[in-house]
């Protein structure tokens, strides 16, 4: 049993108490709404006269159903607008602090809440969105919840739970130039599988973690998910620090100085004990694509696609499946794979960063989108369009064929206007490439950083992106 982990002392200070189960009540500390998986938890506190209990301690805005386009009310989706009503309308009557558009202020739900200083370290958090694994890389205990969990929490600010082993990924060394925190994460995934974290909770550490960025952190935190884990965690420091200091619902003055002192507090002792640990080389690491249809299926750019006899015998029906359905076959290298969409964006690489470092593939370049490709950008939040558009990016990419589009989930899972076409094939900075995900019963997609989408979106086929970086 894990001991002395961040994970452990969050979860100790944050527990209510143990119930007959032997399950967990815990307290959140924040909790994330959006405008999908919440009306029905609002309507069923409707229905029994009950109230928000810690109404201060929610925070909604509005991403996955947003047209990127034309954002004009009411939108041209019947849907989309009911839902949009229906948030505005809860959080109004239940005294809910809503980010809308033009606010300034909206956004992914998982870029805007770190951005104003609301996600901590020492938190829980929760949201009714699979990725909210992001928060971890504050060194918080984030989770991704349904809405009958939303619904627990607007009602009384906790959610039952099962305690979670702890397992530390230690990576060592550093990522080489041109492999990014997204390479990264999507190398775990392959090596640890898209079920190896089921009863996880990932604590990310070593050399090459500590020198990523908060926004790289944030990224590699995001997917933990994806590998099974129902959790991923970074440790708080000067990095962490450094990112809070003055937004705007971060501690000031004193508050801060005293803030730091319990964050440093809560981080993994050196004593700490864990259930399990795996270790990575960074250096070894190379730009990485997916090829198949689950996250964990990536290869290395320079990497042919694996044959099925490589996989256990059990996973070998999944790997056929996915052959036929992204119409690969084994020994067939990942380099030079024609694409037709390009997408930047979503909750995992939609940070000011991740823009500036595909703007800076597309400088170096010096090309356009390739004719036949579709390539568009979308920031996300507002106040990242504002920062990209104040530093011009915009126009670099407008320049260099890219669209520019407004802040929201956009083609990441395409509940809204953004969709493939038929069996188009895309390059995407997301988080899933399940069939169907980006909006076409055929589409597919190839997961990637926003370097790598970059260049292939200027070379219509996937490339080696370190043959342009200086």
């Amino acid at each position: 049993m894990s001991r002395n982990t961040l994970f452990d002392k969050v979860w100790d200070l944050h527990t209510v108490r143990q119930l007959p189960s032997g399950q967990t009540q815990l307290f959140i500390g924040l909790h994330m709404i959006h405008e999908v998986t919440s009306p029905q938890a609002f309507a069923w506190l409707r229905e029994r006269k009950l109230q928000v209990a810690f109404p201060e301690r929610s925070v909604a805005t509005v991403d996955h159903i947003v047209p990127t386009e034309d954002q004009a009310r009411p939108y041209a989706d019947g849907l989309a607008e009911d839902m949009m009503q229906a948030i505005e309308r809860n959080c109004r009557e239940f005294g809910i602090r809503l980010y809308q558009p033009g606010s300034g202020k909206q956004g992914v739900v998982h870029i805007v809440a770190p951005e104003q200083g609301l996600t901590q370290p020492g938190m829980t958090v929760a949201c009714g969105d699979s990725h909210t694994a992001t928060h971890g890389a504050f060194g918080a205990i984030a989770f991704g919840i349904g809405t009958s969990q939303v619904r627990d929490v607007l009602a009384s600010q906790t959610l039952s739970m099962s305690r979670m082993k702890v397992r530390k990924i230690d990576v060592k060394g550093r990522l080489k130039p041109g492999v990014t925190a997204k390479d990264l994460i999507l190398h775990i995934l392959r090596v640890l599988s898209a079920k190896g974290g089921v009863g996880f909770a990932y604590e990310f550490a070593g050399e090459a973690i500590a020198a990523l960025s908060m926004e790289e952190r944030m990224t590699v935190c995001n997917m933990a998910i994806e590998g099974g884990a129902r959790c991923g965690y970074i440790n708080p420091d000067q990095v962490t620090f450094d990112y809070l200091k003055g937004r705007e619902f971060a501690p000031k003055g004193a508050d801060f100085d005293k803030a730091i002192a319990f964050w440093k507090s809560i981080a993994s002792s050196p004593d700490a004990e864990f259930d399990d640990v795996k270790t990575f080389d960074a250096a070894t690491i190379e730009p990485t694509v997916t090829w198949g249809i689950s996250p964990d299926q990536g290869v290395g750019i320079g990497e042919s696609i694996p044959a099925k006899e490589s996989f256990p015998v059990s996973e070998q029906p999944n790997i056929e499946e996915a052959y036929a359905y992204m119409g690969f076959t084994a020994g067939q290298p990942i380099a030079g794979t024609k694409i037709d969409v390009a997408f930047i964006g979503s909750c995992t690489n939609g940070r000011i960063s991740d823009l500036r470092a595909a703007a800076a593939v597309l400088k170096q370049h010096g090309g356009t989108v390739k004719p036949g490709v579709k390539a568009f950008v979308v920031p996300g939040s507002e106040a990242v369009k504002k920062a990209a558009e104040a530093e011009g990016l915009h126009e670099v990419f407008k320049k260099h064929g890219f669209e520019w589009r407004e802040a929201g989930c956009s083609m990441c899972l395409a509940m809204n206007p953004d969709k493939l076409k038929g069996k188009q094939l895309s390059m995407s900075t997301s988080n899933r490439n399940f069939k169907g995900r980006q909006g076409s019963p055929e589409g597919r997609t190839l997961l990637a950083s926003p370097a790598m989408v970059a260049i292939a979106a200027l070379e219509g086929v996937v490339t080696d992106v370190r043959k342009v970086l200086k």
